[in-house]
């Protein structure tokens, strides 16, 4: 098998509080549904550098969400947002676990890559931690790839049950980043409508309450996986979230298991004919321990 799992145990301290469902045991149970995937290589996520965060997110930001961390207990960012100490470390393993990521498969060590790290990313906009999310990771490793010369344009696919309003609001500008997500309408965060098009790089597909695995696999199959094969990405980026799982608890889509694998063989099918079989995933959402070990485990197995 040529996908290795990054992860770091920093991402255990991140302690949003008791009741808050996106907890540290979330990556426990990631991880223990990957203990009987043979020959996965497990590698260390490095912190992300000063240069690489502040590509999507001024510094004055990042300094001043770093200086609001406490020494115990925790802060609110939002309703939904904490900080505790470590939640730095953590946000800058996950950040830092993607773009090593994105070099080892540039560098040809490995073809797929997940990334089993914590807190999300895919909300966070350049200047608002928000969603449970405080740096935008597949952001940043989406322009950490475009500083390599042999990368002129990056997909991101996003089937987290949310819309990725802060990679959206990173990218709606750029023409070298497509960004395609389905997600649950209506919902937290409330974009993601068909008619936000970016400059003609941003398709959202939305799925209603009660959608399952059929009208998901539709929707990709008719639209956002021809919109990547047509963009001809140097490079696959997937922020996989596990929460339209229909066991999750935020949420009001029916898919199963079979429907992550599905999706996660057809993204590595088309990334043979543009992206060299590269693909990069991060962990987003998924909230249900149970079906987050399960999914999580057939996404890793799709991956190959």
């Amino acid at each position: 098998m040529s996908t290795i799992i990054v992860q770091h145990d920093d991402c255990f301290h991140h302690d949003p509080g008791p009741n808050h469902p996106e907890s540290p045991r979330r990556i426990k149970a990631i991880l223990s549904g990957l203990d009987e995937v043979k020959s996965l290589e497990k590698l260390p996520a490095p912190q992300a550098t000063v240069e690489q965060i502040r590509a999507v997110h001024p510094v004055d930001f990042w300094t001043g969400i770093q200086q609001q961390e406490p020494a115990e207990g925790r802060i609110a960012i939002d309703a939904d947002t904490f900080l505790n100490r470590g939640s730095i470390d953590a946000a800058l393993r996950a950040s830092g676990g993607l773009c090593f990521a994105i070099d080892q498969l540039l560098a040809d060590k490995a073809l797929r890559a997940f990334c089993a790290v914590r807190p999300p990313g895919h909300h966070s906009e350049p200047e608002r931690a928000m969603g449970f999310c405080l740096l935008n990771h597949v952001a940043i490793g989406a322009l950490h790839a475009l500083e390599n010369p042999s990368i002129e344009r990056v997909a991101i696919i996003d089937f987290d049950v949310h819309h990725g309003n802060g990679t959206q609001a990173v990218f709606e500008e750029n023409p070298n980043v497509l960004f395609v997500s389905s997600h649950q309408v209506p919902l937290y965060p409330g974009t993601g409508s068909v008619e936000e098009t970016g400059c003609g790089n941003i398709l959202n597909l939305p799925l209603a309450p009660g959608d399952n695995g059929k009208a998901f696999r539709k929707t990709w199959s008719q639209k956002g996986l021809p919109a990547v094969h047509d963009f001809a990405p140097d490079l696959i980026l997937v922020s996989a979230g596990f929460d339209a799982h229909r066991r999750d608890p935020l949420a009001q889509l029916e898919l199963e298991n079979a429907d992550y694998r599905w999706i996660t063989e057809e993204i590595c099918e088309l990334s043979k004919d543009c992206s060299q079989g590269r693909v990069a995933s991060i962990l987003e959402g998924g909230y249900d321990l149970k079906a987050l070990a399960s999914a999580g485990r057939e996404h890793v197995l799709g991956l190959g």
